[in-house]
């Protein structure tokens, strides 16, 4: 019981940098919910069965711009698929454990406990339930979070505080950290002359998922490519 506790407590100081960080994301999140006519228990529910920060703020923006349900799931999938290789890198660390610890685990995983994990699960020492406490703590605060933003919401005017500019601001933010080379810069500037010809040439949201699609599979054959010539990505 008492090495439990223990786990139980590394885990919980290991995620409350990342409880810090996720708390103002998760109320701004809230907040564009709210504004694009979600309810709590909307925005509770997507943070349950979705739980992925940018996944989550796409599906805000498809759904206020009145995307299709296709579209806005076939995007987040997509967007979503890197979570697969981050659990398959984790795996190796939980030899004979259950499927449905396994299971449990891999529902937690962010980029950012994904991080955390990896370099403790390297260092030594780290108990896999200590790993798990680590995701489910980042997860209860992004909940409570998210639908703490949609109350919040209710009292901030439509426009007021830059709110109406903070999700293009937010994937501005993201697009600028994830410029980490040449093939990334060519694989943004692809995905946005993708998205401008499909936008012209295509009906309704497809666009996204045209340009998303083609840009990945550029960028992925590109970076391929630098590395059979040895090059740097």
């Amino acid at each position: 019981m008492a090495q439990t506790f223990d786990c139980v407590k590394e885990g919980i100081k290991a995620a409350w940098p990342i409880c810090l960080g996720y708390f103002p994301i998760g109320l701004s999140l809230g907040v564009l919910a709210q504004k694009g006519g979600l309810l709590p228990w909307q925005v509770g529910l997507m943070s349950i069965v979705v739980y992925a920060g940018g996944s989550q703020f796409i599906a805000v923006a498809m759904i206020g711009s009145g995307a299709s349900i296709p579209a806005i799931v076939t995007t987040t999938f997509m967007v979503n698929l890197r979570h697969m290789l981050m659990s398959s890198a984790l795996a190796v660390h939980f030899p004979g454990v259950s499927r449905r610890f396994l299971a449990l685990f891999a529902y937690g995983l962010t980029d950012e406990s994904f991080a955390v994990n990896m370099v403790r699960f390297n260092r030594g020492g780290w108990e896999r339930r200590s790993a798990l406490t680590l995701n489910q703590a980042t997860n209860f605060t992004w909940f409570v979070s998210t639908v703490a933003g949609v109350y919040v919401g209710q009292f901030i005017p439509s426009g007021a505080l830059g709110i109406d500019y903070a999700l293009t601001g937010m994937f501005i933010c993201l697009l600028v950290f994830q410029l980490r080379g040449p093939v990334f810069v060519a694989t943004a500037l692809m995905a946005a002359f993708c998205s401008v010809v499909a936008y012209l040439w295509l009906p309704g949201n497809a666009y996204v998922i045209v340009a998303s699609t083609v840009a990945a599979t550029a960028g992925f054959m590109l970076k391929r490519s630098l590395r059979h010539r040895g090059g740097r990505p």
